[in-house]
């Protein structure tokens, strides 16, 4: 396939906006936007330009004109609409967390498997540039034998108990809209824990508001995580080695800069914040259109099967704090 790949967005949320923004400002063709209601749909395709504008989901994933599916809408219901995607033919990336649950997970990454299909989780972070730097640093053994990493997300978010961020029907508190991002990260450089251990303080509506998180590695590597929805933390991260340490700047998985020390303090690299168009979502979308192009259905740098591990990690943290959804 040479021709462009054509996108359809699911769902017409905020985050559907940023990524849309994202696709339109660097040249990606976005075909068609569905939505629960027309008037929806048509403001969303008249704001971006977008050709076709379908009053539902399942007139978006039947349309010929679109190739790959963005779900863009509340986490508890990215195995219904993923599904509904891949039933329909299309490939799908899915915005973060993938699912609910590994379970949900799981059944998602089956269902592209068995129908040849890609399926991505949209962590963008993966494919931003200082984080494309720093997996070459650490393949480069910069660091020596990398020990552990510490990362938080924090951020001062809505009270109001109406709030999706704090609705446990659809998904909401601090681990799966920030907690994701550290979590996600620490896998990315060790892989799967072995020992887990989390605690949490919860709102009166029984969403998540702190969550911190230590996890132990076969190695012996450790790395803690701290997320939080009611207070502004420096939301940074470092990962520490025998030989060195880097430290990214915040905000740590949004475009940024970071530093590469020795043990002396010297500085062996300062990465400055990449310039680009946008705020950085294009790049997973060149990643899900290569891919498409190459006739994968699983990234190298964001695999469908370590998806489903980071949700492992996820409900193992949700156990012992005892963090359940509905429907569980």
């Amino acid at each position: 396939m040479t021709e462009s790949i054509r996108w359809g967005i699911l769902a017409t949320g905020g985050i559907a906006h940023a990524f849309t923004s994202d696709l339109v400002q660097n040249g990606h063709k976005v075909q068609a936007v569905g939505s629960r209601s027309q008037a929806s749909a048509d403001a969303f395709a008249a704001e971006f330009g977008i050709p076709t504008a379908h009053a539902s989901y399942a007139e978006l994933v039947d349309d010929p004109e679109v190739d790959v599916i963005y779900v863009s809408t509340p986490h508890p219901f990215h195995a219904e609409h993923a599904a509904l995607a891949l039933n329909a033919g299309k490939h799908v990336l899915i915005e973060k967390p993938i699912a609910i649950n590994a379970g949900e997970a799981r059944q998602i990454v089956n269902l592209a498997a068995s129908k040849n299909l890609l399926v991505m989780e949209a962590l963008w972070t993966r494919f931003l540039p200082h984080l494309v730097r720093i997996r070459e640093i650490l393949a480069a053994g910069t660091l020596g034998e990398v020990r552990s990493l510490i990362a938080d997300h924090t951020q001062d978010l809505p009270d109001d108990p109406a709030h999706r961020l704090n609705s446990l029907e659809l998904g909401g508190g601090a681990l799966l809209d920030l907690g994701v991002y550290p979590v996600n990260f620490a896998h990315a450089v060790f892989g799967s824990p072995d020992t887990i251990l989390a605690s949490a303080s919860f709102k009166a509506t029984g969403a998540d508001a702190q969550v911190a998180t230590i996890f132990r590695y076969p190695g012996g590597q450790i790395a803690t995580t701290f997320s939080s929805s009611d207070t502004l933390g420096p939301t940074t991260a470092s990962i520490i080695g025998t030989h060195g340490r880097i430290d990214i700047d915040g905000v740590w998985y949004a475009p940024t800069s970071f530093r590469v020390l020795d043990n002396g303090g010297t500085v062996l690299e300062a990465f400055a914040r990449a310039e680009f168009t946008g705020r950085g979502m294009q790049f997973e979308a060149v990643e899900v259109e290569e891919l498409i192009r190459a006739g994968k259905i699983s990234s190298d740098i964001m695999p469908a099967e370590e998806s489903v591990a980071v949700m492992t990690t996820l409900d193992a943290v949700r156990a012992q704090i005892g963090l359940r959804y509905p429907g569980e």
